[in-house]
This record gives C-alpha cells, sequence and structure tokens, in this order.
C-alpha cells in the first residue's frame, strides 16, 4: 500500500505542477495581454465633432501586423461596431487558437472596447516553451525519482523493523527447555514496546508455572523413594517367596519410574554448555557394560560395533548415557529371547539400536515419544517415559532420534549428534595462554 501511494504521489505531483505552471502562465498572459489593450486605449482620441480616432506608433505598428502575426487587436464601440482593426477581416478576432483580454475605456464620454489577442501556435516566448515540454522531460524524471524514493524507504523500513526481525529470532528460541529467554526491548518503536512487553510478562508468567510443575514432579519423585524403600525392607520378611518375588517386581517397576521422573525433572532444568564434549563410544560402552547383566537375565544378548576410535561429539556424557540406556533398555524389553540387541557407533555422530522385536508402526513412530504412552496398557513393567526422555536428551542436544523397521524384523532407533570437526583445535583454544 505505501509503495502504491508513493507511486500515485510520484505521478500525481509532476501533473499538479503541470497544471500549476499552465495556471501561471496564463494569468501572466492574461495580464499582458490587459497591459497591451491599456496601450492602445492611450492611442484613442475623440474629436470634437465625436468622431474616434486612433494613432498607433511605428513601435507598436508592427507588433501587430499580419506579417508578424502574433497579436491582433480590435476596438469597437458601445454599440459593438467595429472601429478599428488589425487585421483585413472585418469578423473580429480570431477564434480557435487565440487567446486574450478585452478592456472598456470611456473616453471623453465614448465608450470603447478593446480587444486583443495572440495567436498560440505562433509562441516564441521561453516560458511558452517549457509548458509545451514541461511533462515530457518531467515524466522522464519521475521513474528515477520513484525509484530512489522507493529505495530510500525500503532502507528506512528496513532499518525500522530490524529490532523486530531480532525479537523475532530471540522469539523463535523459547521453548520448554528455555523459558528464561525474553523478547529484547532496544530500539523497539514505541509503537510496539506495550506488545513486547506484555509478551514479556506473559513468558514470565509462564516460566513459573513451569518451575512449579518441575518442583513438584521432582519433590513428587523423591518423596516416593522412601516410601519405596520402606516397603522392600518389609517385602523381605514375608514368608511366601512367590509373592515376595511379585512384590519385588512391583517396587522395582515403581522405583524405574520414579528415577525416570526424576531424569525428566532434571532435563527440564538443564542448560548445556555450549563447549562441553563428550566421547560418544565411550559412552556407549559405558551403556552396554552397564546394562549387560540385564539382557543376560532375560536370556539375551547385547553387543556393541561401530567405531574404535573416539567419536567427540557436543554434549553431556551424563545426559547421553540416559539416553543411550534408555533406547537398549527398551530394546531389550521387545527382542525376543535368545537373541541379540545392537549397539553400533558410526563415526559421523550417530548412535544405532537395532533389536529383534515386534518394530513399531509407521502410525506409531510418533506417538511413542510421548510421556506415558503405551501400546499395551495392561503391561506394567513401564510408564512410556522412556522414549519421552530419549527425544528430551536429543532437543537438548541439537541432535536428531528417528526410528525405523529392519529388513529381516526388529526395529532401528537413531539418534545423530553433532560432531566436534577438530577436537585438537577445539583443546589448543580452550589451553590457557595458547595462541591461534
Amino acid at each position: 500500500m505505501h509503495i502504491v501511494a508513493v507511486a500515485m504521489v510520484a505521478i500525481f505531483l509532476p501533473l499538479v505542477l503541470f497544471w500549476l505552471l499552465n495556471s501561471e502562465i496564463d494569468q501572466l498572459h492574461r495580464a499582458a495581454m490587459r497591459a497591451q489593450a491599456e496601450t492602445l486605449a492611450e492611442r484613442i482620441a475623440v474629436q470634437p465633432d465625436g468622431k474616434v480616432t486612433f494613432n498607433l506608433p511605428d513601435s507598436l505598428r508592427g507588433l501587430y501586423s499580419e506579417a508578424y502575426g502574433r497579436y491582433q487587436y480590435d476596438i469597437r464601440d458601445a454599440d459593438g461596431r467595429l472601429l478599428f482593426s488589425s487585421h483585413k477581416k472585418t469578423g473580429g478576432v480570431e477564434s480557435g487558437s487565440i487567446s486574450g483580454a478585452d478592456v472598456t475605456q470611456t473616453i471623453d464620454g465614448t465608450t470603447v472596447h478593446i480587444q486583443v489577442a495572440e495567436d498560440l501556435s505562433h509562441r516564441d516566448v521561453i516560458t511558452d516553451d517549457i509548458v509545451s515540454n514541461f511533462f515530457r522531460r518531467v515524466g522522464w524524471i519521475t521513474i528515477p525519482i520513484l525509484l530512489i524514493l522507493l529505495a530510500i524507504d525500503i532502507i528506512i523500513f528496513r532499518r525500522a523493523i530490524a529490532p523486530l526481525w531480532m525479537a523475532s529470532e530471540e522469539a523463535s528460541n523459547i521453548g520448554p527447555a528455555r523459558t528464561d529467554i525474553r523478547l529484547p526491548t532496544e530500539h523497539i518503536p514505541r509503537e510496539i514496546m506495550p506488545l513486547v512487553t506484555a509478551v514479556n510478562r506473559a513468558l514470565d508468567r509462564l516460566e513459573d508455572g513451569f518451575r512449579v510443575q518441575r518442583q513438584f514432579t521432582a519433590d513428587a519423585a523423591h518423596q516416593l523413594r522412601t516410601p519405596l524403600a520402606i516397603l522392600r525392607t518389609r517385602i523381605e520378611t514375608l514368608g511366601d517367596r512367590a509373592a515376595r518375588q511379585a512384590l519385588h517386581d512391583d517396587i522395582e517397576g515403581m522405583s524405574r519410574i520414579v528415577a525416570q521422573l526424576l531424569e525428566i525433572a532434571e532435563l527440564d532444568t538443564l542448560v548445556l554448555d555450549p563447549g562441553e564434549t563428550a566421547d560418544l563410544r565411550t559412552v556407549c560402552a559405558e551403556v552396554v557394560g552397564a546394562i549387560a547383566p540385564l539382557a543376560i537375565a532375560q536370556h539375551k544378548d547385547i553387543a556393541l560395533r561401530g567405531s574404535d576410535g573416539p567419536v567427540m561429539i557436543h554434549g553431556n556424557s551424563e545426559m547421553l548415557q540416559r539416553a543411550i540406556f534408555n533406547l537398549a533398555e527398551n530394546a531389550i524389553k521387545f527382542t525376543a529371547k535368545e537373541t541379540s540387541v545392537e549397539v553400533e557407533v558410526g563415526e559421523d555422530g550417530s548412535v544405532r539400536v537395532r533389536d529383534c522385536g515386534p518394530g513399531v508402526a509407521e502410525s506409531e513412530r510418533e506417538l511413542i515419544f510421548q510421556r506415558f504412552w503405551r501400546r499395551d496398557r495392561q503391561r506394567s513393567d513401564g510408564a512410556g517415559l522412556g522414549l519421552s526422555i530419549v527425544r528430551g536428551v536429543a532437543r537438548d542436544h541439537a541432535a536428531t532420534v528417528a526410528v525405523d523397521n529392519l529388513p529381516g524384523g526388529g526395529a532401528e532407533f537413531t539418534l545423530r549428534f553433532r560432531l566436534v570437526r577438530d577436537a585438537s583445535r577445539a583443546v589448543h583454544q580452550a589451553t590457557p595462554g595458547s595462541a591461534d
């Protein structure tokens, strides 16, 4: 709309100037014609017998000659009869391209009408030339002026909304893991400031709500640990071994849920150091070593494959262990007995966990990462929190997590992290006193 308005002004302004210039020229022309008529009136005299005479000096005679053809005059009496004329025709001053003035004078009691006109088809005055060429010349000037004006407008608008772009970029970083970010208020246009202030206040309220929720989750999980420990101790006093084992299994499941709730509460408050790195190969080796007894107890195997050397990525080792542990535990839970779970570390910063289970239906590949989602609600060996923890760790590490089914059966979960491209350079830069 602004560009259209500017274009209309750029076109309308020359037209207005053209009209004003024409009006001014017409006014000057009429004044000049009137002055000539008054000059001619001074050459009119009335004789004692009432006869009107007109004595045109030689200095003016050439101006009104038919040879020159530019100016004409007619002098008439009160009844409209032609008394004197500069042209041979007696029909009066010619019309068409003729423009002039009419002056009435009373000389010695006799009224005469003096008409002076200019033939506009024989212009030779500089102002007339300017008028005739004005629009054509200004029309060509208007286009570059319009382009320059639009360019200036674009620069002005970009400078004016640059703070809004910065605020938008900041807003795109706000999320459950970064509720501390606020929109900048520096250089924000004062018309937009109330909106920015209101948004920041809303973010303050949201952060308070998130903090209360996280604190509640952590407190509830901590409070549940003590009753579970007491129950575990009392169960040991039961004489029925089968009942004791069943209760032990239930308590272990509840303890696992409590531990996962604590992990979720910790992840919600985690802020990663951008310069922190971890060896993905070492992390996976520790996870495989820690979970191997669980796999063996269920008559299943777990193997570590892939890169033999360090795979340095950006991330927190403890959080990475929790994510990969949950993937491995989930794979052991669903893989068939007497089969193997594979954890493969890629040199590209990826971790693939494969099992020999039923796989994951395509319609469920997003649902399985939601908290408390379970395909089989009758099962009591999990609360549906493990994979949500995996996605949370991936989100905090700017990583991706995906699931696919293997051609021979089973599922493959893949985590992809950011590699540290030059670990030695990172170490060198972190060393005090080192020089680039």
